[in-house]
C-alpha cells in the first residue's frame, strides 16, 4: 500500500495537466531556454579551463635603427 500503482500515476499526471495545462507550454519554453543558457554557460567553462599556451613575442622584423651619435664639439673658434 506504500507504493503508487501505474494507475495512481495516470491519474496525478491527469489533474496536474487539468491544473496546469494553460501554463504549462510556458512553463516548458523557459525550461528549454535555461537549459540552452546553461549549455552554452558549460561551454564557456570548458574554453575557460584548457588555457592557450602563452604566445612567443616575437620583436620586429627589422632590426632597429639606433640613433647617430653626436659628436662632441671641442671648443674651437
Amino acid at each position: 500500500m506504500g507504493s503508487m500503482s501505474l494507475f495512481h500515476w495516470i491519474i496525478v499526471g491527469v489533474v496536474i495537466l487539468l491544473l496546469f495545462g494553460n501554463r504549462l507550454p510556458s512553463v516548458m519554453r523557459s525550461l528549454g531556454r535555461g537549459m540552452v543558457e546553461f549549455k552554452k554557460g558549460m561551454q564557456g567553462l570548458d574554453d575557460d579551463a584548457e588555457p592557450e599556451p602563452p604566445k612567443r613575442m616575437e620583436g620586429p622584423s627589422q632590426p632597429q635603427q639606433q640613433p647617430a651619435s653626436t659628436t662632441q664639439q671641442t671648443g674651437q673658434s
